[in-house]
């Protein structure tokens, strides 16, 4: 696949593309967007427990993201995007392919939730000096043309003392052996082609992308698949997939 960097953006074309064509099954729990339809209960539970612990809200509570503004970049039909607005949050859903958003519009409307989607790239956001309590970037970084400028871009819609939570995969031999052998061409949960090897990011080098970016980490976890399960969980072994946790830097005179 060959990287198209869109002027002014860190999108790569062809997996804007790519995505945009399976659009129309991104709601279809057994479709080509199985595996996240899988892995969301376990982001949903993160990213709740973390903003909920960051903010001093009761993650028990149905309403506990009440009064933030979210952020969900490359947020495709909006699985992530719909049950966090379920639990009180005002979300903002962005992703260039028009495909997806018009998707996630008609399914929104469905189901009577109001969410602000856009057909729109983070830099777009950015550049209109749009700011967010939590800014997420979940399973986007890997498919990014520039790691560094896409994490700074994010950083810079994080309000200060806000958070930035990302999920992503990392770059090692049992990630090519799980991500890309087992789940394309063995067991086939995803298309092939979905990932690329070399496009996976070590969470040292998101780490550097992150505090470079004004942001501190303060938290990480993997998340692994069990079979016996059949689920997702969290788990200390970022060998694969993981998610990191970033706050914004608050400085004197930053403005709220």
């Amino acid at each position: 696949m060959v990287n198209t960097k869109s002027r002014g953006s860190s999108i790569d074309e062809a997996e804007v593309e790519r995505f945009g064509r399976l659009a129309a099954r991104w709601w279809d729990p057994r479709g080509p967007m199985a595996p996240l339809h899988k892995l969301n209960p376990v982001r949903i539970g993160y990213i709740r427990d973390q903003v909920a612990a960051h903010f001093g809200r009761d993650p028990s509570k149905l309403d506990c993201l009440a009064g933030l503004r979210i952020l969900d970049i490359g947020c495709g039909a909006g699985i992530l995007s719909e049950p966090l607005t379920r639990l009180g949050a005002g979300m903002v859903g962005v992703d260039p392919a028009e495909e997806n958003i018009a998707v996630a519009r008609a399914h929104a409307e469905d189901e009577a939730l109001e969410i602000d989607y856009r057909a729109e790239t983070a830099e777009v956001l950015a550049e209109a000096g749009e700011r967010f309590d939590v800014v997420l970037a979940m399973e986007v970084v890997e498919h990014v043309v520039d790691v560094p400028e896409f994490v700074a871009t994010c950083a810079g819609m994080v309000k200060p003392g806000g958070l930035m939570i990302a999920a992503t995969l990392n770059r090692t031999l049992k990630s090519f052996a799980l991500a890309i052998v087992g789940a394309e061409y063995v067991l086939r949960w995803v298309p092939r082609g979905t990932h690329q090897w070399d496009k996976f990011v070590t969470p040292a080098e998101f780490e550097r992308a992150i505090e470079g970016a004004g942001l501190d980490v303060i938290a990480e976890r993997g998340v692994i698949f069990n079979p016996l399960a059949d689920r997702w969980q969290l788990s200390s072994d970022m060998d694969v997939n993981y998610m990191l946790v970033g706050t914004k830097r608050v400085s004197s005179g930053a403005d709220a």
